[in-house]
């Protein structure tokens, strides 16, 4: 103590001589809580900053890869060398025919019923024609005048040629007599020909069966007044018959399969009361035109049908087993692209980009069509194409689709 007072008192002897001040050292504490504060910010403004980067940066990812299309696709499938149609079809005799009387007058007797079979030339009915008999009586005597008229006639231009010769009657006597022996010849003819038509009506009082039949229908009975329709009237029709043994069925082909459908082919035929059962027949000739109004090709389809199990005016469905080009391809049909410039598919080339081709189409199957050009079956063909989908644009490819012809 006694020597700190003793410099205080030689300080304050020595005015020139400041007194010392003792300093203490500054704390680093400030500069230390300023780090931390900036720390703590620069934190903040990460934590706050690097979500937002990161969300935007996934968002952009997402957008790029939602921008591209993902498709499905299917590989075209060949169609079979020969594939099968069926269509509906109407089976009728070979010959089938209504059976009218050529002369007037009431039904005498009729002998067969529906259902009867018959031999050609077989008597079906006959009928009364009273009037016709009575203008075959009148016909015959006038047929009778004609030729005593012509028989004079005959021996009065004979005589008259004969006189002639020596001059006893003029050349006019001589021409005279035979032009009338001429004219009285063709009343003879005539009067022929007259009786011949009236014993051909007489003819038609008995009605005979035109071919080896069943009767189908009987639309008349004893007493029933018969109209031959000569005078105007309306025609009675007696009967009906069909020829059961061989049918006819006609069949309208699509234009699609009508140059596939030629004579020559078989064609299987199937009813619905034979379930399981077909009837084999031949097609022996087609229209050889297209029906502008169905656009369908008209065909016959002869069946055998010899114990008559068929019944004709049946209503049938014909399958047909027609060849098609080995070159044809299957394809669903959610699989085309309608565009202006035409028909087209989508095929992904090398499993990341598409381009649309241009195809023909063959025949449709509803579900399915047949593409015959344009294809060559290694395709990858997108199905359920976007529309806006263009040549070049980058697809993602999704699980592979099958058609359902390859389904089954």
């Amino acid at each position: 103590m006694l020597v700190g007072e003793e410099r205080l008192e030689q300080r304050a002897a020595r005015p020139d001589v400041k007194p010392e001040v003792t300093e203490r050292p500054r704390s680093g504490r400030p500069w230390l809580a300023a780090t931390i504060a900036f720390v703590i910010v620069v934190a903040i403004v990460v934590a706050g900053i690097l979500p937002r980067v990161k969300a935007r940066t996934a968002l952009r990812k997402e957008t790029t890869e939602m921008a591209v299309p993902t498709v499905s696709v299917v590989q075209p499938k060949r169609s079979a060398p020969a594939q099968e149609i069926v269509l509906p079809a109407n089976v009728q005799a070979f010959s089938d025919s209504p059976i009218y009387a050529r002369t007037n007058g009431y039904l005498k007797h009729w002998y067969v019923d529906i259902g009867t079979h018959v031999r050609k030339g077989q008597l079906l009915a006959e009928i009364e024609t009273p009037e016709v008999d009575q203008q075959l009586r009148q016909s015959r005597a006038d047929l009778a005048t004609a030729q005593a008229n012509r028989n004079l006639s005959q021996i009065t231009a004979e005589r008259y040629a004969d006189l002639l010769k020596t001059d006893s009657v003029s050349k006019q006597e001589a021409d005279n007599a035979a032009s009338d022996y001429a004219a009285k010849k063709a009343v003879v003819q005539s009067s022929e020909a007259n009786v011949n038509r009236l014993e051909q009506l007489q003819s038609f009082e008995k009605i005979y069966a035109p071919f080896d039949g069943v009767i189908t229908a009987r639309n008349t009975d004893v007493g029933a007044l018969i109209d031959a329709g000569s005078s105007g009237g309306t025609r009675t029709e007696l009967f009906h018959m069909a020829q059961p043994d061989r049918l006819r069925v006609y069949v309208n082909v699509p234009e699609p399969y009508a140059q596939a459908t030629r004579p020559g082919i078989t064609a299987d035929l199937t009813v619905a009361e034979f379930p399981g059962r077909r009837f084999q027949g031949n097609l022996v000739r087609t229209a050889n035109a297209i029906d502008q109004a169905t656009r369908t090709l008209l065909v016959e389809i002869d069946v055998a049908n010899p114990t008559g199990t068929l019944l004709s005016g049946a209503y049938a469905e014909v399958h047909f087993k027609l060849p098609t080009a080995t070159s044809a391809f299957i394809l669903p049909v959610n699989a085309l692209l309608f565009r202006a410039e035409g028909l087209r598919v989508a095929a992904v080339t090398d499993g990341q980009h598409v381009e649309l081709r241009p195809i023909t189409i063959g025949h449709d199957f509803g579900t399915e069509v047949e593409v015959v050009a344009g294809l060559n079956g290694n395709e990858s063909i997108v199905v359920n194409p976007p529309d806006s989908l263009v040549s070049g644009q980058q697809v993602r490819v999704g699980q592979p689709t099958r058609s359902e012809g390859q389904q089954k």
